[in-house]
């Protein structure tokens, strides 16, 4: 089973379920179903809301787990917080915001950045605003 796409790849538009069908007794459903604030999170910011809600919020022992600085584990839960629209613009962290491995392995391939500019954003958690 795949996991469910968090935007169009198309366009990036925001998607919405249409079908639902049981597993064990294939019973079909049709509508139009919208998809929970969690189902838009990237893989990576899912990653680190599962080791913060196992580790009971504790984000000094989620910094530990994921092998990174306190710091970068509290804007990266803050990140999590705007992905989900939990965050009022003046709540938003400053000039660092949270960064999608996969973006950055992208902006690598695509010669945005090299290679390291791209270990120094993954080890951060900080990656550099365009100058335009």
């Amino acid at each position: 089973m795949h996991d469910v796409l968090k935007k169009c790849p198309v366009c990036g538009g925001r998607l919405f379920a249409t079908s639902l069908k049981c597993l064990n007794c294939k019973s079909t459903f049709q509508g139009r179903f919208s998809l929970n604030e969690f189902s838009t999170l990237s893989q990576d910011a899912l990653n680190f809301l599962r080791v913060y809600l196992k580790n009971r919020g504790n984000l000094s022992k989620v910094a530990e787990i994921m092998n990174i600085s306190y710091p970068t584990a509290h804007v990266w839960f803050s990140n999590v917080l705007k992905q989900l629209g939990y965050l009022q613009p003046s709540e938003q962290v400053g000039k660092t915001f949270y960064v999608d491995v996969a973006d950055v392995l992208e902006d690598l391939e695509n010669g945005d950045i090299n290679f390291q500019e791209a270990l120094n954003v993954l080890k951060t958690g900080k990656k550099r605003r365009d100058s335009s």
